[in-house]
């Protein structure tokens, strides 16, 4: 419908952080702060449809129209690289993308690779991943994985991993270390091309309101 925008949220640790902006922001959010399995929840005083997803699946969302615009963090836009209008950098939800390795291995893999000429790297991102070792002209062999990366240096399947943190502890844990940063991804507001041109209004009024409560 023309008169309302539907809204894509992320599970896990970015709702929170989410659900808060939008408070700040004057939108009634009551109903999203509720423990319950709803994935799609209709606020009348505010004529927002939220969908509740996965962080993965949202800029596939907004990009496809199911959505109109949703909050993503800037390492599944840059995985998914979908063609949406990144709008808004909403300065939290930081983490960083690092390349990491077993502690006490590092020359270990640089010696790999001068014999070999490749290195194993296993990852959830494995776009991202690609891009960056061509970047650096370095041949990889990119094994892609859904979780516990961590796993993989341990057992001997790869490397090096590239993969998500935010505090540096489970690399700890793991004995792993930081070799480089890739990049620092924040949650971005982002918007489908034709809703934006469509909804123009109730879109930029939505971003206004965002707009206010970040610092």
């Amino acid at each position: 419908m023309k008169n309302e925008i539907k809204v894509a949220v992320p599970k896990g640790y970015l709702f929170d952080q989410c659900v808060d902006i939008l408070k700040k922001a004057g939108y009634k959010v009551e109903d999203l702060m509720e423990k319950n399995r709803k994935l799609s929840i209709y606020s009348v005083e505010d004529s927002i449809q939220y969908v509740i997803s996965r962080p993965m699946d949202i800029p596939v969302y907004v990009e496809h129209g199911a959505c109109d615009v949703g909050f993503s963090g800037k390492d599944a836009l840059m995985e998914k690289e979908s063609n949406v209008y990144e709008l808004l950098d909403l300065k939290s939800g930081k983490c960083r993308i690092i390349l990491a390795t077993l502690k006490d291995c590092t020359e270990r893999v640089k010696e790999h690779y001068r014999h070999f000429g490749s290195v194993k790297v296993a990852t959830s991102y494995p776009n991202i991943a690609k891009k960056y070792f061509d970047q650096k002209g370095i041949q990889a062999e990119i094994i892609k994985l859904h979780g516990s990366v961590e796993l993989a240096p341990i057992l001997g399947i790869a490397d090096e991993i590239l993969d998500i943190t935010s505090t540096g502890k489970t690399l700890k844990e793991n004995d792993l270390v930081e070799i480089e940063e890739v990049f620092v991804s924040t949650t971005r507001l982002i918007a489908n091309i034709t809703s934006y041109r469509v909804k123009y209004d109730l879109i930029s009024k939505f971003i206004n309101n965002i707009k206010s409560v970040i610092k």
